[in-house]
């Protein structure tokens, strides 16, 4: 039974990460469950006993960037041994690994919601991102109050700046398959983050 259903996660996992490559390489319009079983070497018919629905596959991508990226980011920005310093540069740097290991994976969803006008999937999206941006607002607010980051500043705005970051990465894996390089993209938004935090 044990290994029953590992097979069973285990077929998931090709099935979510076939999504995003579709979605990714081919586009939105080309995700059917026929193309879906085609790039996976399974029937059509095979696909339904681990997944009832396309909406299903997506909820589960959906679940495993929160239970993956978003938990990640909560330990690091409530953990505490690092400094504000530290933490925003763990948290982005995390957030651009998860997303380039992943195709983009918050923008694919996004677009499929749209496409789909999904209320659970925009629902969940929404959930994401209000979290993101209340844990870096932690994260800007302990900074000023170690004396690191202009108290001055709207925290509203610098974490909106800060979920602009992202988008950008997306746009680029787009435009640009395969030229984004994790590390220095993450060094370059690091750097501009932290001149509209520093004290003028």
């Amino acid at each position: 039974m044990a290994a029953e259903r590992l097979d069973t996660e285990t077929r998931q996992e090709q099935i979510k990460k076939a999504v995003l490559e579709i979605i990714s390489t081919e586009g939105i319009g080309k995700l059917s469950t026929r193309n879906l079983a085609s790039k996976i070497g399974v029937t059509e018919g095979a696909l339904f006993r681990h997944f009832s629905s396309k909406k299903e596959i997506m909820l589960s991508i959906l679940d495993d960037v929160k239970n993956e990226l978003l938990a990640d980011q909560e330990r690091i920005t409530y953990s505490s041994s690092l400094t504000a310093e530290q933490k925003l540069f763990d948290f982005l740097c995390r957030h651009i690994t998860y997303l380039i290991e992943n195709k983009g994976i918050t923008i694919l969803l996004f677009s499929e919601a749209a496409h789909m006008n999904e209320p659970l999937l925009k629902k969940g999206l929404r959930e994401i991102l209000l979290t993101q941006k209340e844990y870096i607002s932690r994260i800007i607010k302990q900074g000023m109050n170690e004396g690191v980051w202009d108290k001055s500043l709207n925290v509203e705005n610098v974490a909106t700046l800060y979920m602009g970051i992202p988008i950008s990465l997306n746009i680029e894996m787009i435009l640009e398959p395969g030229t984004v390089k994790q590390e220095k993209f993450c060094e370059r938004m690091i750097g501009l983050i932290k001149r509209a935090l520093e004290k003028k």
